[in-house]
C-alpha cells in the first residue's frame, strides 16, 4: 500500500490560472495522487476535475479550502514544497521516498503566485525540478514519477464511464465492460 499523496494547489489567480489551476488537478490525478486541494477562488476547477474523475475513474478527491496556508500549517505528515530555489529532485527523492510509509501522509506544495516565506521554513523538503522557471505541471508531473518510480503509469481506475484504449494509431474510447 502506497502512503496518502495530497496535492496543494496554493494560490490561484482567476482569469489568468484556469487552464494552470485545472491540468495540477488532472496530473495529481492520472499520476498517482489521491487528492488535490485548491483554494477557494478555484471552486469551478474543482468541478470540472471533479467531472473527469467521474467520467474516467478514481478513486480521486477534489477538495477546496478558504485557508491553504492554513492546510500547511495543521498538515498531520511530511510536506515537499516544489519550488525552483529548493535541492534538485535527484538528490532528495530517495530521502522522501524512503521517509513515506502508509501512515505518513505527504502534502505537496505547488505554488501559483508568491510563495509565503512560511511555506519555506514548514516544508520537510523544497525540491526543484532544475533550478529554472518552468510549469508547477511540469514539476508535479516528475515529482509523482520519480516519488513513485514510474509505477503510477499503469494505476488503474476504478468506476469509471470511459475508458481511453491505447493504439498506435486513432482514438478509441469505450464504455467499461461490466
Amino acid at each position: 500500500m502506497e502512503p496518502e499523496i495530497t496535492v496543494l494547489r496554493l494560490g490561484h489567480r482567476p482569469g489568468r490560472d484556469e487552464r494552470i489551476t485545472t491540468h495540477v488537478g488532472l496530473t495529481a490525478r492520472a499520476l498517482g495522487a489521491d487528492r488535490v486541494i485548491f483554494a477557494g477562488d478555484a471552486a469551478s476547477r474543482a468541478d470540472t476535475v471533479q467531472d473527469i474523475t467521474d467520467r474516467f475513474g478514481g478513486p480521486f478527491d477534489v477538495e477546496t479550502t478558504e485557508s491553504p496556508l492554513g492546510v500547511v500549517r495543521n498538515w498531520d505528515g511530511k510536506i515537499a514544497h516544489l519550488t525552483m530555489y529548493g535541492l534538485p529532485i535527484q538528490e532528495a527523492e530517495t530521502e522522501i521516498r524512503a521517509a513515506l510509509d502508509t501512515e505518513t501522509p505527504l502534502l505537496v506544495v505547488v505554488g501559483a503566485e508568491k510563495v509565503p516565506f512560511a511555506v519555506y521554513e514548514r516544508a520537510d523538503w523544497n525540491v526543484a525540478v532544475t533550478n529554472q522557471p518552468h510549469s508547477e505541471i511540469a514539476s508535479l508531473a516528475v515529482f509523482l514519477d520519480r516519488l513513485f518510480e514510474g509505477t503510477e503509469l499503469t494505476k488503474e481506475f476504478e468506476n469509471a464511464e470511459r475508458i481511453v484504449v491505447p493504439k498506435e494509431t486513432g482514438k478509441l474510447v469505450k464504455e467499461p465492460e461490466n
